[in-house]
């Protein structure tokens, strides 16, 4: 009999029940099994559950990325409550937000980072913290428990009375401008996900994927759940040192590794043992477009492995991949629909766009989040319902429009050209700065690229470049020299800056909305 899945828990719960020796996920030095993870989680949903937690309560759980933390996700899920992962690497301020702004009344935390809440702690709704690890200290006006008490008590929760269209968990985006905004996801929105991406990767049973991204971000989150959803192997992994991503895929023999194009330009960059690199089967992209002299680099390194080139917006977790067959053919396409949602491609009016005609990518299906936490005027400006001439008789269906301009060819695959926001509008012309990072990355002088528009009296725009080299110093005549022989004139940069590091974002993209405000000339 075929068991249905409701709820996020029951991609860990499910697989443990058919493969419970099976290694589920290794930290560090340690590696459980699908029932060891089961069994923590089902015991935090307990400990949860003791607590007072309540159908759709939040939890935040602010760790590094180990063992305890997934688990803690699933346990509440299974609790019936809603998690909220927040990066380890934020400091006291944002943390402060997202806990305030979620309304979370449980915090899952270690006893350092407790001891760096305290200003804050007391802005929020927290009332319960739980302690993993060693060293719990009193929390002026709350109740501290211990995780290690939870599992020595053990337990099993009552099932969740969640279904599956309900809240599960809220992810906050890094954002360029403002404060992080909460995406919520519903349990359906993740199980969903999970059997997508796993299908289009061929994830089975058999691979170990390496999770390099935050858990906190949406690409990062789904290295778990395709890893559950097929009871696969997932190897956890804080990223310090871009040289110890190759010495871990070799320890473990790692099939399945996803990045952003950041980080895949200094993996680009180390060395790989031919184990490591033969091992792999496939290879993924998100987060941005992969600029073409780094993609034949990988594709160099890897050359048994599959890419696979994606696009995706926490809004709906996933949306484009590119069959690997195609990237000889389209290596700049992010390809199309995964499966089980559709991209559409359309004008402000909601009309569909012709081949060849740039239009807002509009993501519609079961991937489709319920919105901004707490926050109806950006939902309804991002959610909106699809124009159905002739089809008045059907409730409105909701719809992710991006923000984000792409265009597809003859024979649908699309191509992302930018962000709304981020689009420069100089001597009347609108520039993609992707295009423009393009066209830098080719000329192999420097290593990281971003391109912004500052207002010009007289352009309206103009472009900056910022960059930092590829060698020791960057020769910014002979890079503006080499842009000049492939972009046209008003696409060619008035300026160049040039830094020794590019900020990231905690999700580890280029942060253009610091680049800013850092103050581009």
């Amino acid at each position: 009999m075929t068991m249905i899945r409701t709820g996020f828990h029951d991609l860990l719960g499910q697989a443990a029940a058919a493969r419970p020796d099976a290694p589920a996920l290794t930290y560090r030095n340690q590696t459980v099994s699908y029932a060891d993870v089961w069994r923590t989680a089902q015991a935090a949903a307990a400990q949860l559950a003791g607590l007072g937690l309540r159908r759709g309560d939040r939890v935040a759980i602010y760790l590094e990325k180990r063992i305890e933390t997934v688990a803690a996700f699933v346990a509440v899920s299974a609790a019936g409550g809603v998690f909220v992962p927040v990066n380890h690497v934020l400091k006291a301020a944002q943390v402060g937000h997202i806990l305030a702004d979620s309304g979370a009344t449980v915090l899952v935390t270690s006893a350092d980072r407790l001891g760096q809440l305290g200003s804050v702690l007391p802005t929020t709704a927290v009332t319960d913290v739980v302690v993993v690890g060693d060293g719990a200290a009193p929390a002026a006006g709350h109740r501290v428990h211990g995780w290690d008490a939870g599992q020595e008590a053990g337990g099993e929760p009552d099932p969740s009375p969640a279904i599956d269209v309900d809240p599960a968990a809220i992810l906050y985006t890094s954002g360029s401008t403002g404060r992080p905004k909460g995406v919520v996801l519903s349990h359906r929105n993740l199980i969903v996900g999970a059997e997508s991406v796993s299908g289009y990767l061929g994830n089975s049973a058999h691979d170990v994927i390496l999770s390099v991204l935050p858990l906190s971000f949406d690409a990062g989150l789904s290295q778990v759940t395709t890893a559950f959803s097929v009871g696969a192997h997932c190897v956890l992994m804080n990223y310090l040192l871009p040289r110890e991503v190759p010495k871990l895929c070799e320890r473990y023999g790692v099939t399945g590794l996803t990045c952003v194009p950041p980080l895949w330009l200094q993996l680009a960059d180390v060395p790989w043992p031919e184990a490591a690199a033969r091992k792999l089967r496939y290879w993924a992209n998100t987060g941005g477009r992969m600029p073409r002299v780094t993609l034949d680099r990988l594709r160099g390194i890897f050359t048994e492995a599959r890419p696979f080139l994606m696009y995706g917006l926490t809004e709906a977790f996933r949306s484009t991949y590119l069959d690997p067959a195609e990237v000889d053919r389209r290596p700049d396409s992010i390809g199309k629909a995964i499966p089980n949602a559709e991209i559409l491609v359309v004008r402000p009016d909601g009309t569909p766009c012709e081949p060849g005609e740039e239009g807002e990518l509009v993501h519609r299906g079961a991937l489709v989040a319920l919105g901004y936490w707490n926050d109806p005027v950006r939902t309804a400006q991002r959610y909106k319902p699809l124009p159905r001439p002739g089809e008045q008789w059907r409730t409105p269906e909701l719809a992710v429009w991006s923000g984000d301009t792409v265009v597809a060819d003859d024979e649908g695959f699309l191509y992302f050209v930018g962000r709304k926001d981020d689009m420069i509008k100089t001597s009347g012309y609108r520039v993609s700065p992707t295009e423009v990072e393009e066209a830098a990355y080719g000329t192999g002088l420097v290593r990281d690229a971003v391109a912004v528009g500052v207002d010009d009296t007289a352009l309206g725009q103009r472009i900056v470049l910022v960059a930092t080299p590829a060698e020791a110093e960057l020769d910014v005549a002979a890079l503006l020299t080499a842009l000049r022989q492939v972009l046209p004139l008003y696409m060619v940069p008035a300026e160049v800056e040039v830094r020794t590091e590019l900020p990231r974002s905690p999700n580890g993209k280029f942060d253009r909305g610091l680049i800013r405000a850092e103050g581009v000339r």
